[in-house]
Order: C-alpha cells, then sequence, then structure tokens
C-alpha cells in the first residue's frame, strides 16, 4: 500500500490490488469495541495483521478473514505507554504500515462549571494521546521500506461545537490541526489523514439517544440514517490504501452531510 516517492506514483494501482492489505501491519487504538472494532475487522478482512488496544482486554476481539486481532493494553494517555505499545507492535507483527488513532470520547458536561482535572482528562485522551501514539509510529515508518500512513479519527464538534461539550470540541478541532501539521512535517514517506464522523450508531449513541433515537436524528441528516461503524471503516480503508498515495494533510467528511440547517427544517416543518 506504499508510495514510490521518487515519482510519486502508487504501487499496485488496481482497485482490487490496491485494498488487498495482505502482509500489511495495522494498529487501531480504542479497538476493542464500537467503530475500533469495525476498522480492525474491515483490515482484518482485507487481508492485514492487526493489533488493538485498550486499558483492558475484551471479552471478545475483533476477527475476520480467518485471522483474529491481537490485543496489547494500553492507555494511550500515558506517553511512555504509547511508545511501548508501538514498540510491541512492531514487535509482534514485524513492521508497522497502518495506525488508526481511534480511541477518543466524552461525556457531556457545563463548560461553565466543569473541573480542570475533567478538561485535562478530555484533552488528554482526544488530542495528546494521538500525537502520544504518532511520535512512535512514525519513527518506525520512516525506517521501513514503503513508510506508512496515520489516519486520525476526528468529529464534527471540531467544525461545529455543540452545547456540553466544549472541552471535546476543543480538543477535536486540536486533533484536526495536529493532522495537517504532522502531514506538513512527516510528509512524503508518512502521510496522515484525518476522518471527521458524525453520529455513528454504536451502543455508546444508543445509550445516549435511547433505542428510538436513531429515527430521530436520521431526519437532520441528508443522507437519512445515522453512520454505521462500517462507513467510518470504509474510508480508513481508502486513506491507508495506494488509491490514496497522494493524499495527505486531508480531512474526509463520514457524516451524511452533516445535519441539515434549522432554517430548512423550520421550512419544511411549515409545508408538511
Amino acid at each position: 500500500m506504499g508510495t514510490d516517492t521518487s515519482t510519486g506514483t502508487a504501487t499496485g494501482t488496481a482497485t482490487g490490488t490496491a485494498m488487498d492489505f495482505t502482509g500489511r501491519a495495522v494498529l487501531v487504538t480504542g479497538g476493542t469495541r464500537g467503530i475500533g472494532f469495525a476498522i480492525a475487522e474491515a483490515f482484518l478482512a482485507a487481508g492485514a495483521e492487526v493489533v488493538v488496544c485498550g486499558r483492558t482486554e475484551p471479552a471478545a476481539l475483533p476477527g475476520a478473514g480467518g485471522r483474529t486481532a491481537r490485543f496489547v493494553a494500553a492507555d494511550v494517555r500515558d506517553a511512555a505507554a504509547a511508545a511501548e505499545l508501538v514498540e510491541r507492535t512492531a514487535g509482534l507483527l514485524g513492521r508497522l504500515d497502518v495506525l488508526v488513532n481511534n480511541a477518543g470520547g466524552s461525556p457531556s458536561a457545563d463548560a461553565a462549571t466543569v473541573s480542570p482535572r475533567f478538561v485535562a482528562r478530555v484533552v488528554d485522551l482526544n488530542l495528546l494521546a494521538p500525537f502520544h501514539v504518532a511520535q512512535p509510529a512514525n519513527r518506525v515508518m520512516q525506517g521501513q521500506e514503503g513508510g506508512g500512513s496515520i489516519v486520525n479519527i476526528g468529529s464534527v464538534a471540531a467544525h461545529d461545537p455543540q452545547p456540553g461539550i466544549a472541552a471535546y470540541s476543543a480538543a477535536k478541532a486540536g486533533l484536526l490541526a495536529l493532522t495537517r501539521a504532522l502531514a506538513l512535517e512527516w510528509s512524503p514517506k508518512v502521510r496522515v489523514n484525518h476522518i471527521t464522523t458524525g453520529l455513528v450508531r454504536t451502543e455508546a449513541a444508543a445509550q445516549a439517544y435511547g433505542e428510538d433515537g436513531g429515527a430521530a436524528v436520521a431526519g437532520v441528516i441528508p443522507m437519512g440514517r445515522m453512520a454505521v461503524p462500517a462507513d467510518v471503516a470504509g474510508a480508513c480503508l481508502y486513506l491507508a490504501s495506494a488509491l490514496s498515495s497522494y493524499v495527505t494533510g486531508a480531512d474526509i467528511a463520514v457524516h451524511g452531510g452533516g445535519e441539515v440547517p434549522a432554517r430548512y427544517v423550520v421550512t419544511r416543518a411549515r409545508t408538511t
């Protein structure tokens, strides 16, 4: 899935070949559930060897294509733990071709009363942790033939902050800026890209919106439905493949068109 940096041409440009990750090594942070679980399974199905991490080992690991992801326990908010995670991944798989920084999230909190400790934890997980993992991953990728690809999973909150998630919105905006900065510094051998996600139908979303919350949310999304984890996984495969060999510093929106503007919702309600 690499690029010949002397000519700028992708290696294996046919679509079928480009999406074949056989022999490639992938690390997915937060890959034990939700979106990360689906991302790990998508890479496994495409032929890759995958390591996922989390603070505790899950009851079941991602599996597809006759293979199961390997698990390494790590708290990526800790820089030393993140470095050890990358070292162990490269040791287990022999190299590291793709890093997906997926770990993140935050509960809602009132910006007027939220504690400094809460803010620090949100920033640690959603901004600093991806940086902690990306740095050692870049060192591995720079030193190997073919380089590598880093994909940061972001949020619409980086572009359109919502009430109750001030710290999260700021951290995710920082992640987008970090992506663009790293893309400039680490090219041409390592590509760094960002995916802006909207609401994704996961267990966590069901807890937040209720079992029927998806139907209500879908009404304000142009595509008429919430995203599913596989939608995000597909974008990750593209950004890690030879099909995107000239793509770095990009922000790909996987949010179904965002949210329908309020004025349109009001106008539509009056005419129905």
